[in-house]
């Protein structure tokens, strides 16, 4: 989440988009630096290949994936599986669901109809949305395209989950969060908000007298002549287009569905690697929008308390060893994607994948893509040695702005990190005051008063400063394990429907009662009695509800100070065709 506003002169945005765009030009009037530098581009390719295919393997739904340095194409390439059920491997330009890739267009949307002069950032969307219920507040367009607007996320509101397989009007999609309570003031802090490119895209409609998807088919893929790229549609044939898949109780299966009018502007295009190379290279070469305009969209935006959010206008910024890196990754049914770019060094990725299960990370993996074509792979740092005595002023239970504890406990001389309703992390020294996370640029800094402990400040790779304070509230108590005769798990075992597309498989397995939810690792669950059971990998607890007969008839989920209830659609001893 480090952050440094970079401002280039325009000159020298000129020269980077030319040689960005015609690397010939470079390398044309000398042989050998054109066989040296071609070597050394197979060397790079070979420790990118290799570090892709440990990820993606044949046989399983994989990935598209195109690198470029300086002009060159390092590697683009095809891996796993894009039908599971024909066989059928990936190829580099079939198409992908983005998720929230599309923010960026929409992004470009606004900053394209700025430019023509028919709308200013500095408006409020009740400009353009007359009697949007603002509370009185100032929501401008700036506000939505940097999520600081203080609008909920619907997306995170328990009563969309059933609504996801039902086509909605836009005025419906508005309606699901137009009335509820704002989370903050305007500029108050940064908050990931769905809602507020859903509103952008309601702005682009109501000004260009266009549907989002035909504006964007219009005023971006068509003059960029990106040509398998589109608004997903279920109905409409879509060429090269391919199906996403999410790891299930027995393996992978297919995703489930969500209807394409949810996402809208903040999530529902489609793309191919190859077409989003091509619009990285316009937007730097200045095709759609100005430079001094785009360089807008990569600039953080600034809290009202003076600090960076990290987060432009549909992108993340962040710095690596003093280079700028301009990123944003997207989760969608059956998709996870990653797009990356170094403007300054001429370095991009985009990775495209179509499954969604442990042990894959896109936008990581994107990131140790470029740092590898960058010359600067990451590792870690060398951890300092610390004494308990030195930790243990650090263990206690901190909460951030938006009440979300953390606790950190001491182990020995190991020290841990886990957020409420997460997985516990072990950090790392550097310093008494600094520790990292195993494989990851995520950081923790101790802030203090007088040498006392007040507070702690979370960064990750990508986007604002997490602070917490501390508190006086004591740890919470460990939870103790019940001694159960496995026979009783018999009663629990089933499918819960949270959603028409979100499920918790309940098996028994050598005498353990184990727990799968939907695109999930399947993890043990430890009983504290007989119905009440909880989790060691996260904070969360399930509890089943029993009829008269002692069978379980639901589950409720206790996660992140939520309560999601599921009612049970399938038990163990049912058969089909009964």
């Amino acid at each position: 989440m480090k952050n440094i506003r970079i401002c280039l002169a325009a000159a020298v945005l000129a020269a980077f988009a030319a040689l960005f765009l015609s690397p010939s030009a470079v390398f044309a009037r000398n042989p050998a630096v054109t066989r040296a530098a071609s070597a050394a581009d197979d060397a790079l390719a070979g420790r990118i290949d290799a570090f892709l295919s440990s990820i993606y393997k044949p046989g399983e739904p994989g990935a598209a994936v195109l690198v470029k340095k300086n002009g060159r194409i390092l590697l683009r390439k095809g891996y796993g599986l894009a039908d599971m059920e024909l066989g059928v491997p990936i190829a580099p330009d079939m198409v992908f669901r983005l998720g929230s890739i599309t923010k960026q267009f929409t992004a470009v949307g606004i900053l394209k109809l700025a430019e023509q002069g028919k709308l200013s950032l500095d408006d409020d969307v009740t400009a353009f949305l007359p009697g949007y219920p603002t509370g009185g507040k100032a929501v401008t367009l700036e506000r939505l395209l940097t999520h600081t607007s203080g609008l909920v996320s619907y997306t995170d509101l328990p009563e969309w989950l059933p609504l996801r397989r039902k086509d909605m009007s836009l005025e419906e999609l508005v309606d699901l969060f137009k009335d509820k309570p704002a989370e903050f003031s305007p500029g108050e802090r940064w908050q990931y908000c769905n809602s507020g490119y859903v509103l952008l895209g309601a702005v682009i409609e109501k000004v260009s007298g266009m549907t989002y998807a035909e504006f964007v088919r219009k005023e971006i893929f068509e003059p960029l002549e990106m040509r398998h790229s589109d608004y997903d549609s279920p109905t409409r044939i879509i060429p090269r287009r391919i199906g996403g898949y999410q790891k299930g109780n027995e393996g992978y299966e297919n995703a489930p569905y969500l209807s394409p009018t949810q996402p809208y502007a903040a999530g529902a295009l489609l793309s191919s690697v190859d077409d989003m190379t091509v619009w990285v290279e316009s937007l730097l070469a200045g095709r759609l929008i100005k430079r001094e305009t785009l360089e807008k969209a990569f600039t953080p935006g600034i809290l009202n308390n003076g600090r960076t959010t990290g987060y432009g206008y549909g992108w993340f910024i962040s710095t690596y060893h003093g280079r700028r890196i301009i990123e944003h990754g997207g989760g969608i049914n059956g998709f996870i994607t990653a797009m990356l770019f170094a403007p300054e060094d001429g370095v991009s990725v985009i990775l495209l994948t179509n499954a969604i299960g442990d042990g894959r990370d896109p936008e990581a993996d994107a990131f140790r893509l470029a740092a590898l074509a960058l010359g600067d792979p990451y590792v870690d740092p060398a951890p300092v040695v610390l004494e308990e005595k030195d930790l243990e002023p650090l263990v206690g239970v901190y909460v951030n702005e938006r009440g979300v504890d953390r606790f950190i406990t001491r182990e020995g001389g190991r020290l841990f990190a886990q957020r409420a309703g997460g997985a516990k992390y072990e950090l790392f020294p550097l310093s008494a005051d600094e520790y990292f996370f195993k494989d990851s640029l995520s950081r923790m800094r101790v802030r203090r008063k007088a040498g006392a402990v007040e507070g702690l400040e979370f960064t990750e790779r990508i986007g604002p400063v997490d602070d917490y304070a501390r508190t006086d509230r004591p740890l919470p108590a460990p939870r103790v394990e019940a001694s159960l005769d496995p026979a009783l798990y018999d009663r629990l075992t089933g499918v819960y429907e949270l959603s028409p597309d979100f499920t918790i498989t309940i098996t028994k397995e050598d005498g353990r009662l184990m727990g799968m939810a939907t695109g999930q690792p399947k993890v043990e669950l430890y009983p504290e009695s007989e119905t009440d059971f909880f989790l060691k990998v996260a904070d969360a607890r399930i509890v089943f509800p029993l009829d008269a007969s002692g069978q379980a008839v639901g589950l409720t989920l206790y996660q992140n100070g939520l309560a999601l209830p599921a009612k049970k659609i399938k038990s163990s001893f049912e058969t089909p065709f009964s």
